[in-house]
């Protein structure tokens, strides 16, 4: 399935060009998600066939939804930088967070990018798209509570934590490591309110 064929966004920042998934992207997204440091924070390794599958989940829900999880290419090399995005959070996560919000971000990136301020450089184009154009009322981003980088990006993003928002990830089994997962939230008039602090 070519994902040409998906309407979607294509949003620009100064370094990242955030746009749907091509097939050009399955192997280097296979090699990013393939690797072990990069998914440290997740019970495994993603295999190609696990990439391939997502790739296509995310094509699906942007030709019905008109956004998911998609790509990150960088602008001066046309390289794929990893994922960023915004997604409806499955009902079974969404059950076990208190309050069921609907809306996630969330990023994987390669490593040789890490350290780069990508991953909150666009992050906060998909918050601007989700709060303007798709006119959401919030976004949450959650993560295993040992993931001390993926919360430095949220609170980079101006999200906040509340340990009332806590909760066990309902995929992951009782006494896994990271099965205990931390929530930080963000509404559009934060957002808003940081966005003019900043301009």
């Amino acid at each position: 399935m070519n994902s040409g064929e998906a309407p979607s966004v294509r949003l620009l920042t100064p370094r990242l060009l955030l746009r749907a998934w091509e097939d050009r992207d399955r192997a280097p997204l296979a090699a990013i998600l393939g690797d072990p440091e990069v998914r440290r924070y997740y019970p495994a390794v993603a295999t190609p066939e696990q990439t391939n599958a997502q790739i296509d989940f995310s094509l699906d829900r942007i030709r019905s939804g008109g956004f998911h999880f998609a790509a990150a290419e960088l602008r001066d090399t046309g390289r794929l930088a990893g994922l960023i995005g915004i997604g409806v959070i499955p009902d079974d996560t969404r059950a076990a967070i208190p309050g069921h919000p609907e809306i996630e971000i969330g990023w994987q990136l390669d490593k040789a990018v890490w350290g780069q301020g990508l991953a909150p450089e666009g992050a906060a184009a998909w918050l601007g798209h989700a709060f303007g154009a798709l006119g959401l009322p919030e976004v949450v981003a959650f993560t295993a509570a040992i993931n001390r980088p993926s919360q430095r990006v949220m609170e980079k993003l101006g999200m906040h934590r509340d340990p009332a928002d806590d909760f066990d990830h309902p995929r992951l089994a009782e006494g896994h490591p990271l099965r205990p997962h931390v929530l930080y939230r963000i509404a559009a008039r934060e957002f808003a309110q940081g966005r003019r602090a900043h301009s």
